[in-house]
């Protein structure tokens, strides 16, 4: 009578689970992997969403750090005052700036204007993001938020070239800011409060 010996039992237990486990994963093992997988997952996002927002806001800051630079050195170079004002009847930065020498004196962006140049909307721009906030901290303001250089490259009233107005613009984007300070003589630094603690200090919205 033909019967296996143990030995070629074991053997062929052995071929049967290598030609299984050639065949690829079971069910059970893919459902694992898987498991793994939107753990890991899940625990990725909350960082990556995070360098998400600090690059939005980082982007965000260094455009309009340009707008303020750009004003004031325009200023210098047509010897008369410039103007960074928003350029939507919102009155909200977020939805874009502009740079312009204001003829009629309504701190707005309009006909008759010289526009030197125009931001768009930052959900309209490679910085896709519109929870970014703007907040001022020049002192009394009142009516259309701007900034303005004179021909000395000061920042000034719309009123008078004379006035001075200097003070802090702060983007924010979730717990994160990025500020934009502006002294007596107009030059502006873009700093990180989290980074430079003190030196970045100012309100927040």
């Amino acid at each position: 009578m033909n019967m296996c010996s143990p030995l070629a039992s074991a053997r062929s237990a052995a071929l049967a689970h290598c030609r299984r486990r050639a065949a690829g994963l079971t069910l059970v093992e893919l459902l694992v992997v898987l498991a793994i997988a939107a753990i890991l997952l899940s625990l990725a996002l909350p960082a990556l969403g995070g360098m998400l927002r600090s690059y939005q806001l980082r982007l965000a800051a260094t455009d309009f750090m340009g707008a303020v630079e750009l004003t004031r050195s325009q200023a210098l170079a047509l010897g008369q005052r410039v103007m960074l004002a928003p350029t939507a009847a919102t009155l909200d930065w977020a939805d874009g700036w502009t740079v312009f020498v204001d003829r009629n004196g309504d701190r707005r962006p309009d006909a008759g204007d010289d526009i030197i140049m125009r931001h768009p909307a930052l959900v309209n721009s490679s910085v896709a993001a519109a929870t970014i906030s703007f907040t001022m901290n020049f002192g009394t303001q009142q009516g259309p938020p701007y900034l303005a250089y004179n021909s000395m490259g000061r920042g000034c009233s719309h009123l008078s070239s004379l006035t001075a107005r200097f003070g802090t613009m702060t983007l924010a984007q979730g717990e994160q800011r990025r500020r934009i300070k502006i002294n007596m003589q107009g030059r502006a630094r873009l700093c990180d409060p989290h980074r430079d603690g003190a030196a970045c200090a100012g309100a927040d919205p």
